[in-house]
């Protein structure tokens, strides 16, 4: 089981426990803001399973129906993430306004606030993990997971504020008020990663730090050709692509340019690992003297 596949099943794990924290908080006080913290956890178990599924079938090698890979899966676990993180804030709305038409005193709010505090406490814990090993693996799935986590870890925050304020003033209007205000910012932070999985499905171009290394190792290790032109990236899961033209003299062998390749392809590798490289070799009436300046 590779190490995204063993962070993904951790997820699951650490879900159930929040889910069952937050679910007995909520039992211990009937607040409605615990009730909708405890809602938006049936949500992180669900979008758990699916980043599961989405890594397990991301890591399958290329085949005859899939020859670019199947990296894609994890954007669409991503864009369901986002998508239920949506679905989240709406039925904490729904809690809420059923509490401002009839707001109610709480029962055991220290204790309640307490066992919900533990939940957050593990939720923040497992967030930065999934945001930190996922950003080091290049999972979309992981990062998206963590992110959502971190929506929650808001959320048990904005919740217990909201009801402290209700305890200290009386005002239990306040409870669902703060489960409101916090499923708004929830809907910001689902939209926010349903845009940027999106992205990936798009085929959009890797980011310019990236974009740069890739043109200075082809730039410092193509010596021996004209130059290099049309360069195209995308990033799909944790594989990134790249496509260019490279121009080579017309009296050059197929030997000598096919070593240009190799030594630029390895260079692009090293810069950037898990990159796959697609190199067009064109003879030198097909310059466009634009691009990238191959150094000598």
């Amino acid at each position: 089981m590779s190490a995204t596949l063993k962070i993904a099943a951790g997820s699951l794990l650490v879900g159930f426990m929040v889910l069952g924290l937050k679910g007995l908080a909520w039992w211990m006080t009937g607040s409605v803001a615990l009730l909708s913290d405890a809602l938006e956890s049936t949500v992180n178990l669900a979008t758990a399973f699916a980043a599961l599924v989405a890594i397990h079938v991301a890591a399958r090698p290329a085949d005859a129906n899939h020859p670019f890979g199947h990296h894609k899966a994890e954007f669409f676990s991503a864009v369901l993430e986002g998508v239920m993180i949506i679905v989240a804030a709406l039925f904490i709305l729904r809690a809420a306004y059923g509490g401002f038409l009839n707001p109610q005193a709480l029962d055991a709010p220290i204790e309640g606030l307490f066992v919900n505090g533990v939940a957050t406490a593990l939720n923040g814990v497992w967030a930065w993990v999934l945001v930190r090993q996922g950003r080091r693996l290049k999972s979309p799935a992981l990062v998206a997971d963590g992110r959502h986590l971190w929506t929650d870890v808001f959320t048990s925050g904005g919740v217990a504020i909201g009801v402290l304020l209700a305890l200290a003033t009386g005002w239990w209007v306040l409870d669902p008020m703060m489960a409101a205000l916090v499923a708004v910012n929830i809907l910001w932070s689902g939209s926010r990663v349903v845009k940027e999985s999106l992205s990936g499905l798009m085929d959009e171009a890797v980011p310019e730090e990236t974009l740069s290394r890739i043109r200075d190792a082809i730039s410092t290790e193509a010596g021996g050709a004209v130059e290099a032109h049309d360069l195209r990236t995308r990033h799909a899961g944790s594989a990134t692509f790249v496509e260019f033209h490279l121009v080579v003299h017309g009296d050059m062998t197929v030997f000598d340019a096919h070593e240009i390749c190799d030594r630029v392809e390895a260079a692009i590798r090293k810069a950037v690992p898990d990159t796959r490289v697609t190199i067009h070799v064109e003879p030198e009436h097909k310059s466009k003297h634009t691009g990238i300046i191959v150094l000598d």
